[in-house]
């Protein structure tokens, strides 16, 4: 009793914690999950592991830490997913913004909209206008349905009025293969993967969809710029914890995730890869998930998407 009094009274954190990736070793969730752990590692003193727990479209990660203990000891890395699979699904073993306690978003990177170069288009207006003669016979990629991207090509759809036709894949990479092979028409998909291509010209770039220009892509103009204010798509990741962690864990943990992508090492590994670093307050974080959950419900309704 003498023991377990004394842990329970020991700072947080007194032993490794760890962060569930909802997707495999590899991909962009994984690489900045894996930067923040080794900052904060660097920070406390006390090791911060990342576990890799892929499948369900992020639910099954998300279900096994809504369901752990909420002592601060298994965060996941929360993304865009956690946002629309209430909408997808028709029962999910947890709901986002009951079961989780907001810590802090961490950074976003923007989608950006690219076409084959044999495609006709080199602006947005050129693509919407070359759909819209040639409606149905064009087709764009995502990594799955209710992912991201297919999010982003079905926001396009819906706002533009556009009769085009998703092809879903098993995962973004297998995507982008058929796309820069031809066999796709375009495409959103984050900076990190499509920026080689870009600069080798096997993929055209149109437009990035977010309020502000992408730094490794300063020429591109963003959807505002090319005639379609409002339109944003970003991926984004934030820690989130089990919904009863102790507010003072929280606290601490926030402090030390805003210092940590506030380090200028830390922006810099982020802008290296296209995406911005941020920090919120947990109340920020929980009102920016609100928001996408609301948005995006919006545009599953309006476009039918199904999960299965």
């Amino acid at each position: 009793m003498a023991a377990s009094a004394y842990a329970l009274g020991q700072p947080y954190p007194a032993k490794t914690v760890r962060f569930i990736v909802p997707y495999a070793a590899g991909g962009g969730v994984d690489i900045v999950t894996r930067t923040l752990a080794q900052k904060l590692t660097e920070q406390v003193g006390q090791s911060f592991v990342v576990e890799n727990r892929p499948g369900g479209n992020a639910n099954i990660a998300s279900e096994a830490v809504a369901k752990a203990a909420p002592d601060g000891y298994t965060l996941l890395m929360g993304s865009p997913a956690n946002a629309v699979n209430g909408s997808l699904y028709k029962k999910l073993p947890y709901d986002v913004l009951r079961d989780f306690a907001p810590v802090s978003l961490i950074g976003y990177g923007p989608l950006v909209l690219v076409v084959h170069p044999s495609v006709p288009a080199r602006t947005v207006k050129e693509l919407i206008a070359l759909c819209k003669a040639q409606p149905g016979q064009l087709n764009y990629a995502s990594g799955g349905n209710g992912t991201s991207q297919h999010l982003a090509g079905e926001l396009l759809r819906v706002t533009t009025g556009i009769a085009v036709v998703h092809i879903p894949y098993k995962g973004a990479a297998p995507a982008l293969v058929d796309l820069i092979g031809g066999q796709i028409a375009f495409m959103f998909n984050n900076t990190l993967e499509v920026l080689p291509y870009v600069k080798a010209a096997r993929l055209r770039a149109l437009a990035v969809a977010s309020t502000r220009r992408s730094a490794v892509l300063p020429d591109l103009p963003t959807f505002a710029q090319a005639g379609y204010p409002g339109f944003e798509a970003t991926v984004w990741w934030g820690v989130l914890a089990p919904a009863a962690t102790p507010r003072d864990v929280v606290v601490k943990l926030n402090a030390e995730i805003v210092k940590a992508m506030n380090a200028p090492d830390i922006k810099e590994k982020f802008s290296a890869l296209g995406a911005e670093t941020t920090g919120s307050t947990p109340e920020q974080y929980a009102e920016f998930l609100k928001e996408e959950v609301t948005k995006w419900a919006g545009v599953i309704k309006a476009s039918g998407i199904r999960a299965d």
